[in-house]
């Protein structure tokens, strides 16, 4: 009676340490994504303070990192310094562009005039573009190589240096959705 209980104890136990084992040094915050090696879904959108429309295929060639916000996200808040800092770091082969998820355009302004930015944020009327991207919540952040392949993906807010090693990841066009 004891050896069945012990096997089947083993049988229960030994999957679930491969699984913990295989997992280890992974990032929680990088989603595995079907998109991960993917082109990037095209996109034309127009900046919440007016201008020229910004459309993916003007931007090949240069690294982007396309973070999917809203006011109402408390961690979209926490996040926007840490992307801000990033994005005047990084130089103008990284292009930083917000995407509003689900919110009022006066209310981005109203935000983005109290807090400051120090790239882009893109309306996306109907939500279509977050549609394209499969994008389930926010914080949600897209890095894109210059090729225009989506390189990773990451669905909780981030800190510089993660920002960092995810555009370097891109710089490359190495996919490290899952790492």
């Amino acid at each position: 009676m004891n050896r069945k209980v012990l096997l089947v104890g083993l049988l229960l136990v030994v999957p679930l340490l491969g699984l913990l084992l295989a997992n280890l040094g992974r990032d929680p915050r990088r989603v595995d994504s079907p998109m991960i090696g993917k082109p990037a879904p095209p996109f034309s959108l127009k900046p919440v303070a007016g201008g020229e429309t910004v459309s993916l295929d003007a931007l090949r060639g240069k690294t982007v990192v396309l973070n999917f916000w809203a006011t109402w996200c408390a961690p979209c808040f926490e996040e926007h310094g840490e992307l801000q800092r990033a994005a005047r770091s990084l130089g103008p082969e990284v292009r930083f562009f917000g995407v509003v998820y689900e919110d009022e355009e006066e209310r981005v302004r109203t935000f983005l005039k109290q807090q400051g930015s120090a790239y882009p944020s893109l309306l996306d009327d109907g939500g279509k573009i977050a549609i394209a991207y499969g994008v389930y919540g926010v914080p949600e952040t897209y890095f894109i190589s210059p090729q225009g392949v989506i390189t990773s993906k990451y669905a909780q807010p981030l800190d510089e240096a993660t920002i960092r090693r995810a555009v370097r990841e891109a710089q490359a066009g190495t996919a490290g959705g899952a790492s």
